[in-house]
């Protein structure tokens, strides 16, 4: 067993927490190092989209890095939910049983986390929803407001290169996006003009996509393949932003192929010791002043409970059995229709145009949680012939292939991500009988949609049909949607941020509120998940105030 001791910071992670993470405490000059389970993937020679077979594959990511999950007992499905069925107009329904099916956590692993294959959305959660427990009585309160964290989100667009609209009337911002909003594609302006025929408004989404060259860095070429893995790297994925930076610095150190497999929690209530296993099956261990645990809000808890010892029996942080609740996961609709007009719709940034006006959390009428609507043909995969021939046109041979011509580019595709809020049927644990290939229990997630979501998802599935009618679609062709498949990109809330440690596992500084040099930088510690806001931007906020924090204790020799 090695010994390395080397390190003021030690970070597990290097997704939008971590990565930050490593960038802003290395510009401190603190020796930073960063342990990533994944790769690091070359954009210029791992990704896919130059290549004449780019749609046959998704991101590169390998088989080996991928992790592994069980899941609890999913809930059975009710008849009077069935307009909220996925389906397709070939293949009928996708769930073709009586009980909700498993699609995945769509957990990434790699430089850069789940920036790598994120669309590139970045926006900054609203003040109204960061109140929900005092305002609604329902999940918690953020221990910190809005304007507490609004200085941090500038750094964060600073650093990635946000491209979005001059002005934001939900959201205060002391400082102008760093670039123009990218303007409305073709197609888009026709789904623009069906909300606006609903009294609804879409505007320019806020994005970490290049409007203009930047940092070194080329602007956008507008292939509509964000979540393809950017070769161009005109995409702020961590990868060649924070964690780019962080390198450079020469303070940053980062070891990929690394799997931690716990924390030794000592006496003096601090972190000991980190011990990984490397790309030759050894077993390390890591000393740090502080560490930084950025795993995400399925492995950050299962990290936490499988590290138990004498000094910590149900893991660091689960004094209060509070590591592993408050689960919340990606709520979210999808549907697709046939234009008659050829738009195009294969061209542009993956989402350039949104709806926020029913993302507050007292939006929708009778229903707590708010809801966004976006642009989202690229993410529904419908941008290439293969898909177009596989989902949206039926039949084969020489009417197939007309079918084919007439169709391509005619695609339009609306999505709506819903605010998720925690109950008791939700969480996250270590499952009794399924192990990784180190020997471990796998994290085990227990997703139950409830009502109040399932009014959300009808109240969007509703609204979206019918802006895609009123935008001149003739007829819809596909529908997804997470009431009979659980299927999450984003996951929030089971280490959950608050200033009474008895109902929180980190504080207010996302540091535990036992652990002295233990902080938990990812969206595990969301006390909410607002209104459909892409949390890698708040996420990044989070850790560029929280490595602050650290170095002004460090200062103070408080660390």
């Amino acid at each position: 067993m090695n010994e390395l001791t080397d390190f003021d910071i030690v970070i597990i992670g290097s997704g939008p927490g971590g990565g930050t993470c490593a960038w802003a405490l290395s510009s401190y000059g603190y020796r930073v190092l960063v342990l990533e389970a994944g790769p690091a993937y070359d954009p210029h020679t791992d990704y896919m989209l130059d290549k004449p077979e780019w749609e046959q594959f998704k991101f590169p990511d390998r088989a080996h890095y991928k992790g592994h999950y069980a899941y609890g007992m999913m809930q059975k499905l009710e008849s009077r939910w069935d307009k909220l069925r996925s389906w397709n107009h070939i293949h009928g329904r996708f769930n073709k049983t009586d009980r909700r099916d498993i699609s995945g956590y769509h957990h990434m692993r790699g430089i850069g986390g789940s920036t790598l294959t994120f669309s590139g959305e970045a926006h900054r959660l609203r003040s109204d929803s960061m109140k929900m427990k005092s305002r609604f009585g329902v999940a918690a309160d953020w221990p910190i407001d809005y304007r507490e964290l609004e200085p941090y989100y500038c750094i964060a667009e600073q650093v990635i290169g946000v491209a979005g609209p001059d002005n934001d009337p939900i959201r205060f911002r002391s400082k102008p996006l760093p670039l123009p909003a990218h303007q409305h594609s073709y197609s888009n302006m026709r789904i623009i003009d069906g909300f606006r025929k609903l009294g609804m408004n879409m505007v320019q989404n806020s994005v970490a996509i290049l409007s203009k060259p930047y940092d070194n860095r080329p602007d956008c070429n507008y292939c509509a393949n964000c979540n393809r893995g950017c070769p161009r790297q005109d995409k702020g994925s961590v990868d060649v932003t924070f964690m780019k930076k962080a390198v450079d610095s020469g303070f940053c150190t980062v070891r990929t192929d690394c799997q931690v497999t716990r924390l030794e929690a000592g006496s003096y209530d601090t972190i000991s010791e980190v011990q990984y296993v490397d790309n030759k099956g050894n077993t390390n261990t890591v000393s740090g002043k502080v560490v930084i645990v950025s795993c995400g809000a399925v492995e950050t808890p299962r990290l936490l409970m499988l590290s138990e010892n004498r000094h910590a029996p149900d893991g660091p942080g689960n004094e209060y059995g509070q590591v592993g609740r408050h689960f919340m996961e990606t709520v979210s609709w999808v549907s697709s229709g046939l234009h008659p007009e050829p738009l195009g719709s294969f061209r542009g940034i993956s989402s350039d145009s949104i709806c926020w006006d029913y993302n507050a959390p007292d939006a929708i009428t009778g229903v707590i949680g708010g809801c966004r609507f976006a642009i989202a043909a690229s993410e529904a995969e419908l941008v290439g012939p293969i898909n177009y021939a596989q989902r949206v046109v039926k039949g084969w041979g020489r009417a197939h292939k007309e079918a084919m011509r007439r169709s391509f580019g005619k695609v339009l595709t609306v999505s709506s991500i819903c605010e998720s809020l925690p109950h008791d049927q939700t969480f996250i644990d270590l499952a009794p009988d399924e192990k990784d290939s180190l020997g471990q229990p796998v994290a085990r997630i227990h997703s139950y949609v409830d009502d109040m979501a399932l009014r959300r998802l009808e109240f969007s599935a509703d609204t979206i049909r019918e802006a895609l009618h009123a935008s001149g679609v003739e007829e819809i062709f596909e529908e997804y949607g997470t009431y009979d498949f659980f299927s999450s990109t984003h996951v929030f809330g089971t280490c959950r941020m608050g200033d009474d440690h008895r109902e929180s596992v980190v504080d207010r500084f996302c540091r535990s509120h036992r652990w002295k040099n233990l902080f938990i930088v990812d969206a595990s510690v969301f006390p909410s998940t607002g209104g459909g806001e892409s949390p890698s931007l708040t996420i990044e906020a989070l850790a560029i105030r929280t490595s602050e924090y650290i170095s002004d204790m460090a200062k103070k020799g408080e660390l």
